[in-house]
């Protein structure tokens, strides 16, 4: 082992940590990239892989269940590969991430419709979006851990900062893409052919992406472990929820808020707009793009302060501004829609506040166990909140309008007191033995 990789704890990134961080962030941009580019096209989808008898609606709600299968298989993929990633190795599960969201958005693109090969062409859709849902459950919890088990201490915010970054700018990317497809296209020719274009691209990309993770090393914390033999003798998930049970309901709800910034004031805000205001559906959707944009770049400042203030302080100032931005937000806009993009972007910036919940969890479990713990706790939240959330603001939203910045309010509020109470005591990022060869 060099003496760079036994001294993770020294005080300046060397170039070896700015090559992990940038291969990571890219690949971490093209999966979620490829994960989400389905949202775009599902008009075109539920044109083509079901029968043309079939009433929109009901072509539309199937539609949006095979992208729902994508958010159930995620719980499921990101335990089993992070299973494997605290015994075996955090890069191998890190790579086969890129491998199982490429393959199958590739597949997507090429392969034919209900017209050519019947009802096992959604069926077909079905299993692809699975497996896409297993690989998006294991690459986000994979690549936190990876980055910050790979950079010196003093610089994990940092990295798990820019690594959340470029998870949020594959969400811009699928946003632009499907801008850039719909405006040289028309409408006949996107639903005859062109929305193949944006998944053969992601799935040549996604490609490309884990071909050069190859080059990344196996991170010095795993390394350490196995040297001396302090990697999981249990199944890690069993050691997780008898032993880790407090820093399992801490990720959780850190979880939530994170849920809560990204659906609600990033997802649902374009169609709220359009409902609740009568706001033209191509406004709320440049609107939508500042809002993405600002958030990618909030995630790295964040990071770097919380490399500076450490969680609590960031999490308090961040709690309370992104409170207040959830009330701008559907306050601003009702009385002027014109107010609706700098808002937006404002808005989509104190969501950046949501950096602090991967450095949280990374903190929250011993590194034998981190990746499941971590993986366990987010997918397992995101699944249950993220499903919920659209059907409760939703529901709430016929009541009272500012709904959506209530629950934003209401969910931060517990978040906060979740970040602040889990950051009491926690876990050293590295092992004792590493944390000696530093000194």
């Amino acid at each position: 082992m060099s003496a760079r990789s036994a001294s993770p704890g020294a005080h300046r990134l060397t170039g070896r940590d700015a090559k992990t961080l940038a291969l990571a962030s890219l690949g971490g941009a093209l999966e979620f990239y490829d994960f989400i580019i389905y949202v775009f096209f599902t008009a075109a989808i539920g044109h083509v892989f079901f029968p043309a008898s079939m009433p929109d609606w009901l072509s539309q709600v199937q539609t949006w269940g095979i992208f729902a299968a994508g958010y159930l298989a995620r719980p499921l993929g990101g335990i089993v590969m992070a299973h494997f990633g605290d015994l075996v190795g955090r890069k191998r599960m890190f790579t086969l991430s890129v491998f199982l969201m490429a393959v199958p958005t590739l597949i997507i693109g090429l392969m034919p419709t209900y017209e050519t090969i019947g009802y096992a062409a959604p069926l077909l859709l079905v299993v692809m979006r699975a497996l896409q849902g297993a690989a998006i459950g294991g690459e986000a919890p994979g690549a936190w851990v990876f980055v910050s088990e790979h950079v010196p201490a003093r610089h994990i915010g940092f990295a798990c900062g820019l690594l959340t970054g470029g998870l949020t700018g594959g969400i811009l990317l699928g946003s632009l893409m499907a801008t850039a497809i719909n405006s040289v296209f028309t409408p006949d020719e996107v639903i005859g052919y062109a929305w193949r274009i944006p998944f053969v691209v992601g799935g040549i990309f996604g490609l490309i992406a884990m071909y050069l993770r190859r080059w990344l090393e196996e991170t010095p914390v795993f390394e350490e472990m196995r040297k001396l033999k302090e990697t999981a003798d249990e199944l890690p998930l069993k050691l997780v929820l008898r032993d880790h049970g407090r820093a399992v309901i801490v990720s959780m709800l850190a979880t939530w808020m994170l849920t809560a910034g990204i659906v609600v004031l990033i997802l649902m805000t374009p169609g709220l707009m359009q409902k609740l205001h009568g706001i033209p559906a191509t406004d709320t959707l440049i609107a939508n793009v500042a809002a993405t944009l600002t958030l990618t770049i909030s995630a790295i400042v964040v990071g770097l302060l919380l490399d500076r203030h450490g969680p609590r302080i960031v999490t308090l100032v961040g709690g309370v501004l992104l409170i207040a931005a959830a009330y701008a937000l559907y306050l601003g806009p009702a009385a002027d829609p014109t107010l609706l993009l700098p808002i937006d972007a404002m808005a989509g910036f104190c969501v950046g506040v949501i950096g602090v919940v991967p450095v949280v969890m990374v903190r929250a479990f011993p590194p034998a166990v981190r990746f499941t713990g971590l993986s366990f706790s987010y997918n397992v939240a995101y699944a249950i909140s993220g499903g919920l959330t659209p059907l409760v603001v939703s529901l709430l939203v016929a009541v009272d309008p500012l709904a959506p910045a209530h629950y934003v309010a209401a969910v931060t509020v517990i978040g906060v007191a979740a970040v602040v109470y889990g950051t009491a005591r926690g876990h050293a990022p590295r092992p004792a033995a590493l944390a000696e060869a530093a000194e």
